[in-house]
């Protein structure tokens, strides 16, 4: 939609006051809309003559205040009908030129007009790792959607044969559980390429202030699904990540999260981990087997490791069966069940099972 244009703004408000009657007719009110706001492609409408003329008016000073024009406009449309406008960062940010490049600043303008920003690009490693923080400092309602850790689009792990993308890193139940959302910088951990972050990149980033904290109004996962093709498919993609979401999402911060001794924290995290995977393996993956006929979760594949000549088999989650064979076939539910550590030979595969005996990818060391 042209936002120079005024049939632009008729049209988003029939919308919107039609979804108001719907609302009503339901006996519920509407609260909130969102409009999206991002990824609009530079040079969109620049040479429209609607454009111009408002170039020609003064009412714009450049093109780049088209954002600030079309969201201005749309909020005062929003406020008599008691509405919050909500959308993605960008609805919060103003372009402008620092040292002659394009570059996206918090714009304060907005700050009292009931905004609810969706803040995801904080991927660590990619330089705007605080921009959630910087604007609930401002005073914007913020929602946390990282895609470091909430994108559940994201591959698993980083192997060529795991689904899904990579652009934003790796996201595994790991990433939503152990999310911090008034401090998310102590649990920084890889960054968009898998790597170790360098926790030096974070030093003078913007910390969290009381304030800002008062404007953190939850998180959202999002799971985008223009790769996801079937039903099976999307439930891979979703389970069991959503289950960490949930339980960082709905859960009292945790004591981990609170405590200020680094090693004491690491223990702490260590035990509410080992808590929860017992929970999701022996509780949670079963329910799942036999919910509305099965969801086809991920069945993460065993870990291997070598030692002393011997083969250690774990899985992410107790509960699960290893099972392998010796002569280089797939193992199947049928296979030998792994108890302990075996002597190794290159011919050693392994499954992990579920309890209604879905297999993982199979692992081997060579």
């Amino acid at each position: 939609m042209n936002v120079a244009l005024n049939a632009t703004y008729r049209f988003i408000e029939t919308v919107v006051d039609d979804l108001i009657s719907m609302y009503a007719e339901a006996g519920l009110k509407l609260k909130t809309v969102h409009l999206g706001g991002d990824e609009v492609p530079n040079g969109s409408w620049h040479q429209s003559k609607a454009v111009k003329q408002l170039l020609q008016l003064g009412t714009i000073e450049t093109t780049d205040h088209l954002w600030q024009y079309y969201f201005s406009k749309v909020s005062k449309m929003f406020m008599p009908k008691g509405l919050s406008l909500a959308g993605w960062e960008e609805i919060a940010l103003r372009k402008t030129k620092l040292n002659g490049k394009s570059t996206h600043l918090v714009n304060t303008g907005f700050v009292n007009e009931n905004f609810q920003v969706y803040v995801w690009n904080t991927a660590w490693g990619k330089g705007n790792e605080d921009l959630a923080y910087k604007l609930a400092n401002a005073g914007y309602k913020t929602v946390l959607a990282s895609v470091s850790n909430f994108y559940l689009d994201m591959a698993y792990s980083r192997d060529n044969d795991e689904r899904g993308l990579y652009w934003g890193g790796y996201v595994d139940i790991d990433k939503p559980f152990y999310f911090v959302p008034f401090d998310y910088y102590k649990t920084a951990k890889e960054n968009y390429l898998g790597q170790m972050v360098d926790q030096q990149l974070l030093a003078n980033k913007e910390r969290l202030t009381d304030f800002g904290k008062t404007n953190i109004l939850g998180l959202q996962c999002l799971l985008w699904s223009e790769k996801v093709t079937t039903p099976q498919h999307l439930e891979y993609m979703l389970f069991p990540k959503l289950l960490g979401f949930a339980e960082r999402a709905w859960a009292v911060s945790p004591a981990w999260a609170e405590e200020k001794d680094e090693k004491l924290a690491d223990e702490k995290y260590r035990q509410a981990w080992s808590i929860f995977a017992n929970a999701i393996g022996q509780k949670e993956l079963p329910k799942l087997d036999y919910y509305m006929g099965g969801v086809a979760y991920r069945v993460p594949p065993v870990g291997l490791k070598l030692i002393d000549g011997q083969l250690v088999a774990k899985t992410q989650f107790p509960g699960l069966q290893i099972r392998y064979t010796t002569d280089g076939k797939e193992p199947t539910i049928k296979s030998k069940l792994y108890t302990a550590p075996i002597n190794y030979t290159k011919s050693l595969k392994f499954k992990a099972f579920s309890s209604n005996g879905r297999a993982s990818k199979t692992t081997q060391l060579i």
